[in-house]
C-alpha cells in the first residue's frame, strides 16, 4: 500500500502544532511531517511534542541539516526519540539550503563529503557501535550511545541531484524527495538509487518518500500556480496538484508508479484551513489510494 503524510509547514506558528497533530491522530493519517527551516522551527522539539501528544501517528522530521549538528547529538536525539516511540519517527538528514549554512557560519566546503560522513556515522551508531573516527568533517574518539534503540532506525536522507542520490542509495537506508520533483523525476531518482545501491552491494528494502504539493478548494488553481511561480517552477510539467479528492489521488497513485512508497502531501503556504486539509487527506484522499 502506497504511504500517505501531510506536511505541517513551519509558516505555521508552533503552538498551532498540538491541535493538528492530535487531528492527524483521530482521523487515522499515517503520517505527519515537519520540517527544521532556518530561522522557522526546530525539527527534533517539534517532533518530540507531536509524538507526545499523539498515540499512533508516524512523525518524520524532513529533514536535518547536517552542518548544524554534531553526529553525535544527532544520534543521541535520534535514539531518545525511538526509544519512547518505537517505530513512530522517521529520521531524515541532508545538506541543507546552503544559504542558510552560510548565514550560521555552517557551510561546509563539500556539501557531499559531510553527508557521507554524517550518514556512516550516523546510523553505525544507531546500530550500537563504539566508533573512532577519523574524516573530514565527522570526528569521533571512542564514541558509543548509552542508549541505542532497541530495534534498527532507518535514516533516510533529502537528495534532489544525481550524486547525492546516489549517496543516498549506498549509504541511507532511505531517500526523500522535494515537491519540486515530477513522476518523472521519481523514476529517474529510483532509477539512480537502484544503481548505486547494487555497485555498493546493498540488499533489502530502500524506502523512497516524496513531497507532492497540493491544494483543493475554490482557489486551489490559483494558490498552486502562485505557490509554483514564487518557487521558478511555473513552467515545470507535472509538479503539484490542485483539485478535488479524486485528482488529488490521481496524482498520489502517478507518484507511487513512479517509484514513491509514500506521498507526504504538502499544503501551499498560505493554506487557509490547516486541519480541513489534513481531513480532506485522511477522509477524501486516503480511500481513493490503493
Amino acid at each position: 500500500m502506497t504511504g500517505l503524510g501531510v506536511v505541517f509547514r513551519p509558516q505555521l506558528p508552533p503552538e498551532r502544532l498540538r491541535a493538528v497533530a492530535r487531528l492527524a491522530d483521530e482521523v487515522g493519517l499515517e503520517e505527519l511531517w515537519l520540517w527544521e527551516d532556518c530561522f522557522l522551527e526546530g525539527g527534533v522539539s517539534t517532533a518530540a511534542a507531536a509524538l507526545a501528544w499523539t498515540e499512533r501517528v508516524r512523525v518524520g522530521i524532513g529533514l536535518l541539516p547536517v552542518p548544524l549538528r554534531n553526529v553525535a547529538v544527532t544520534a543521541m536525539e535520534a535514539a531518545a526519540l525511538e526509544r519512547m516511540f518505537p517505530g513512530r519517527a522517521v529520521l531524515t538528514v541532508g545538506h541543507g539550503v546552503q544559504d542558510w549554512m552560510g548565514q550560521v557560519g555552517a557551510r561546509a566546503a563539500s556539501p557531499l563529503t559531510l553527508l557521507g560522513e554524517h550518514l556512516d556515522a550516523l546510523r553505525a551508531l544507531l546500530r550500537g557501535e563504539r566508533l573512532n573516527v577519523r574524516g573530514r568533517y565527522v570526528t569521533l574518539d571512542d564514541v558509543a550511545l548509552d542508549w541505542p534503540p532497541a530495534a534498527p532506525m532507518p535514516v533516510l536522507a533529502g537528495a534532489t541531484g544525481p550524486r547525492t542520490l546516489a549517496l543516498t542509495g549506498a549509504r541511507a537506508d532511505g531517500t526523500l524527495l522535494t515537491a519540486s520533483t515530477s513522476p518523472d523525476g521519481v523514476r529517474q531518482a529510483r532509477r539512480i538509487i537502484e544503481e548505486a545501491r547494487a555497485e555498493a552491494g546493498r540488499s533489502g528494502p530502500h524506502q523512497v518518500v516524496v513531497y507532492l504539493l497540493a491544494a483543493t478548494g475554490p482557489d486551489a488553481a490559483a494558490r498552486l500556480r502562485a505557490e509554483l511561480t514564487a518557487e521558478g517552477l511555473g513552467s515545470a510539467p507535472d509538479v503539484g496538484v490542485a483539485g478535488d479528492a479524486g485528482a488529488v489521488a490521481k496524482a498520489v497513485q502517478r507518484m507511487a508508479e513512479a517509484g514513491a512508497d509514500t506521498v507526504v502531501l504538502q499544503p501551499t503556504a498560505d493554506e487557509p484551513d490547516m486541519e480541513g486539509f489534513l481531513r480532506f487527506v485522511a477522509e477524501e484522499v486516503r480511500p481513493l489510494v490503493p
